[in-house]
């Protein structure tokens, strides 16, 4: 292993895999209908798994489950219906993150998790005060000149089987936790990350929660 899985601070942290599939009514943000996330760890010489959560969500009244969206992910009107709340749904997954540990959420295109969890902050409050990595910065600084780095090219890339139900929040999240776990050893093979300081200033992005509130340009 090189400099990068050795650091204490990468060793400290949790990453934690996340995804989000949504309903994107007009004239709103998206409404998430699913989440998962898996939680990965690496003890100096390989990745442990120390958790999994998924859930349904019930989207709200304004923006349902549409054709495009059942055709796209499978989910059903009726299944969502019957789903748990945004607040308990995204209440679950916060409660399994404790009180004192490190932790960075990892997303493929990070900006969308991002937002969906900045949104949802009041059920969430301490996951939307979790700082991301985003897997297409990190990947582009790894393995340049690919095509492009949407996550089918990623996975075709580092030959990572499709999964059968691609588009579902937790194959989704099993899928880029392989691609971000070849891109971490490919980023140590090449020394391109000395630690995680490093690996944060090349695919790290700041929680909107953590971000500082701009003050009004003028006075009243």
């Amino acid at each position: 292993m090189g400099r990068l899985t050795r650091d204490p601070a990468f060793k400290e942290t949790t990453f934690v895999v996340i995804d989000f599939e949504t309903t994107t009514p007009r004239g709103y943000p998206a409404q998430p209908i699913e989440v998962a996330a898996l939680a990965l760890r690496h003890d100096g010489n390989a990745w442990v798994s120390v958790g999994t959560y998924s859930s349904l969500i019930r989207p709200p009244a304004f923006a349902p489950v549409t054709p495009a969206d059942t055709a796209q992910t499978g989910l059903t009107a009726d299944e969502v219906g019957q789903a748990p709340s945004p607040a308990e749904a995204l209440g679950g997954l916060d409660r399994q993150l404790a009180d004192g540990c490190r932790y960075l959420l990892v997303a493929q295109h990070a900006a969308t998790e991002a937002n969906i969890i900045y949104n949802q902050r009041e059920h969430c409050p301490t996951l939307s005060r979790t700082d991301l990595l985003d897997t297409i910065p990190l990947a582009k600084d790894v393995v340049p000149g690919l095509p492009n780095y949407k996550l089918d090219t990623l996975l075709s890339h580092f030959a990572i089987q499709q999964p059968a139900d691609r588009h579902r929040a937790y194959a989704d999240v099993d899928v880029t936790a392989q691609v971000f776990m070849r891109l971490v050893a490919e980023a140590d093979r090449r020394d391109a990350c000395d630690d995680l300081a490093a690996l944060a200033k090349t695919a790290g992005r700041t929680a909107k929660c953590n971000l500082p509130v701009q003050s009004e340009l003028f006075e009243v």
